[in-house]
């Protein structure tokens, strides 16, 4: 069934906008970050494992953003190249910004944290100037993550964005991607986030994310309340995340689904996400029935948090098929299902 309907005469799925960073993930892991003596450096960032995630999916994704004039630029530039994710739209800062640098913490299976270095920042350097109509006209649909709406230039450039694509009929997927840095103040958050999600035809978030961009409009909202009031403006899905606890999506034809988490050894706390959104979103893409997009993007999840890196370790369809056929073998044809 097909929630939203995309025009499929354009050449590009999906084009990312936002935070593209450099991950630092302990090889000796298990212990205070403090101690370790040892890390493997990946790309990272929510858009920017999403961009790998869908394109190892068969789809085709561009990225808009900014990238340091350094090593670790050409390192972003030259990964996505390799992962045929389309580069025409990553610029080089121009007055030495630099990318993030993220060091993660896997303190346990349970227990993970991340340290992040993110002062005169690249990403957030995004100017109106970057976004081009032609390649916005020439994508199926835009993924806004909400990071890049903390500061200007790049929430003015985000604005344009979705300006651009409603004029021209290009699907607006909104991923909250709350992180506490470089906002201001919550007030900011919600005023931001609102604008954004009023837009959108897809927002995936959690709890906590859907009360901030709430919290001048109605605060104390229930997840059905939250899904009601954004299906009534434009969201034809919206999913909602409780972390272990599971995930519904609220369709704007008055039903919802919802999954579990799939059980798994995992190694780290962090990275899920990521895997959730790249697998929902092909299923969406696929035009799957919506408990369908829910499993492939619960099963994705699931492999992320079980591997070293949110990135490089993405999986593609079949890797995700046999995870789930090996674990209902294991656990069950309904381990995931609510």
């Amino acid at each position: 069934m097909k929630y939203v309907e995309f025009d499929q005469t354009r050449p590009m799925d999906l084009v990312l906008i936002g935070r593209v960073a450099i991950d630092f993930n302990p090889v000796d892991y298990f212990r205070p970050l403090s101690e370790c003596t040892t890390f493997k450096k990946y790309v990272g960032g929510s858009p920017a494992n999403i961009a790998v995630g869908i394109t190892r999916h068969g789809k085709k994704a561009g990225f808009i953003g900014k990238v340091s004039d350094d090593q670790f630029g050409e390192y972003v530039v030259d990964f996505f190249n390799k992962e045929g994710i389309d580069t025409s739209h990553i610029t080089k800062c121009t007055n030495g910004e630099k990318l993030g640098l993220t060091f993660t913490e896997i303190l346990s299976r349970e227990e993970s944290s991340i340290l992040m270095y993110r002062n005169c920042i690249a990403d957030l350097q995004l100017s109106v100037d970057d976004i081009d109509e032609e390649y916005i006209k020439n994508t199926k649909a835009i993924l806004v993550s909400g990071t890049a709406l903390a500061q200007s230039p790049s929430r003015e450039a985000v604005l344009k964005a979705v300006m651009l694509a409603k004029k021209n009929d290009t699907k607006i997927i909104f991923d909250i991607d709350y992180r506490e840095y470089n906002w201001k103040n919550s007030d900011e958050i919600s005023i931001y986030y609102s604008l954004v999600a009023r837009e959108a035809d897809i927002i995936m978030g959690s709890r906590e994310e859907f009360d901030l961009t709430e919290k001048l409009i109605q605060p104390g909202r229930t997840d059905k309340e939250s899904a009601q009031a954004w299906n009534n403006e434009n969201a034809k899905i919206v999913v909602i995340k409780h972390g272990k606890k599971g995930s519904t999506a609220y369709t704007n034809d008055g039903n919802d689904y919802s999954i579990k988490p799939f059980p798994v050894e995992a190694l780290k706390g962090f990275g899920g996400g990521d895997g959730y959104a790249s697998g929902f979103l092909y299923g969406v893409f696929e035009g799957w029935d919506m408990i369908e997009c829910l499993e492939f993007g619960s099963a994705e999840a699931a492999m992320m948090v079980r591997s070293h890196s949110c990135s490089e370790e993405l999986p593609n369809p079949q890797e995700v098929k046999d995870f789930i056929r090996e674990t209902k073998d294991k656990y069950g044809e309904m381990i995931a299902r609510v």
